[in-house]
């Protein structure tokens, strides 16, 4: 095989039981088999797990890492809310760069290597931290693939000028557009607005809704509504949606059956779910996550995602994927293989289809993109927090970690 020029030896594939070599040629694998011959360089595996690699869907970088410049007193909703937007007015360019590339870096180190990062336009932050990410997203390209989403936090309705904003990001780069309802005081028409400048530009849209645990209220019908009208199936995400935790079985069942109906992608992020919820209860406090993988198993579209790490929303975080699916899997009570690997597809083959991002596979003629964790299959991946030891980015090393080295005393 004259045309490999660097092979992973003994990796193992989700799926077989055998231990399997990789071969590269420049950008893609040109070989996927045991034992083949050939006078590349190599890495040995060590009968580690060979993946495409995890996918971000829901992730703030722009104002990650500013508790410093943040009080925190209440660790309630409202409170993060009106901290970052007291914050973000001083951002600037570069502070936001340099924020947003130490996550960058640390998730790339973590296994991930694709991205959906939301990025806050509007008169406090202006066009800067859009300018910044923007600058990120070309500056990594090599090593990780960012997708852009152009978010209004605090409404539309109530912010004038945000609107017209986003639609210059999205005539400057911006991939996505996003919007909050329920921080707008007329949610359906800021539903609209978003799916508006979605149609404009024919870009997918997002949302961040129904973030409480009051089962009533709920923003979801006129999201449904729209997508169904618009023919926008397949291409509309929402996030956190913690009211559904507060449903029973049956409501709950009809919820998801009718998300999944509409093509519209649901991502839970349990960090931050977990952080927020629940501050009005004094016992058995609610852990307000949605059981987002019995929707995978209803046939619609559900991920976990980090999204906020170190800011008043979750002062916490490592952009650890498999760290959250973890967590996620201990509070839904999750614990078979079975259901580990269902875990394991929310951060990456759902992921990948929210963001209608092509399949990635382990085999000849693919993207030679490929991240190795210190596991074997999938799910002992999420049960153990396997951390991620090499990575691969369409042929050139992304990043390794050295296996710790153990000091065991003298037994003689």
């Amino acid at each position: 095989m004259s045309d490999i020029d660097f092979v992973i030896r003994n990796a193992r594939l989700a799926g077989r039981k055998d231990l399997t070599d990789i071969g590269f040629s420049g950008a893609n694998i040109a070989a996927v088999a045991s034992n083949f011959r050939c006078d590349a360089p190599e890495l040995d595996a060590k009968g580690r797990l060979a993946t495409p690699g995890l996918t971000e869907t829901h992730i703030h970088l722009d104002k990650a890492g500013i508790m410093s410049r943040c009080t925190l007193c209440e660790g309630t909703l409202a409170e993060a809310v009106r901290e970052t937007a007291r914050a973000k007015a001083a951002f600037t360019a570069e502070d936001v760069y340099a924020r947003a590339a130490r996550v960058v870096e640390q998730a790339i180190a973590h296994g991930t290597n694709r991205m959906r990062t939301f990025v806050e336009i509007d008169p406090r932050a202006g066009f800067r931290s859009f300018e910044a990410i923007k600058a990120l997203k070309r500056d990594y390209a090599p090593l990780i693939e960012i997708i852009i989403c152009a978010f209004a936090q605090e409404g539309l309705t109530n912010d004038p000028g945000t609107e017209e904003m986003l639609a210059t990001a999205l005539a400057d780069g911006a991939d996505q557009v996003g919007g909050c309802p329920y921080t707008d005081p007329d949610p359906a028409t800021h539903i609209a607005k978003i799916f508006d400048l979605g149609e404009r530009f024919g870009v997918p849209v997002d949302f961040h809704v129904d973030f409480d645990l009051d089962p009533q209220g709920s923003n979801v019908p006129a999201i449904i509504a729209e997508t169904v009208k618009r023919g926008y199936q397949g291409r509309v995400s929402i996030g956190h949606v913690t009211k559904l935790s507060a449903l029973p079985p049956a409501a709950f069942a009809e919820k998801i059956r009718a998300l999944s109906e509409a093509g519209i992608g649901l991502t839970v992020l349990p960090a931050t779910d977990l952080f927020l919820n629940g501050r009005n209860a004094d016992h058995l406090v609610p852990r307000g996550l949605t059981p987002a993988h019995l929707m995978v198993a209803a046939g619609g579209n559900a991920t976990l995602s980090t999204n906020n790490v170190m800011n008043p929303f979750t002062p916490f975080g490592d952009v650890s994927l498999m760290r959250m699916a973890n967590l996620y899997a201990n509070i839904a009570q999750i614990g078979t293989p079975a259901d580990l690997d269902v875990v394991y597809a929310m951060v990456t083959e759902q992921a990948a289809k929210m963001l209608g991002l092509e399949q990635r596979q382990i085999a000849p003629g693919q993207p030679a993109t490929v991240v190795l964790f210190d596991a074997e299959t999938p799910a002992e991946a999420v049960a153990t927090i396997a951390p991620a030891t090499h990575g691969f980015m369409a042929g050139r090393p992304s990043f390794d970690r050295p296996t710790p080295r153990i000091f065991r005393p003298n037994r003689d």
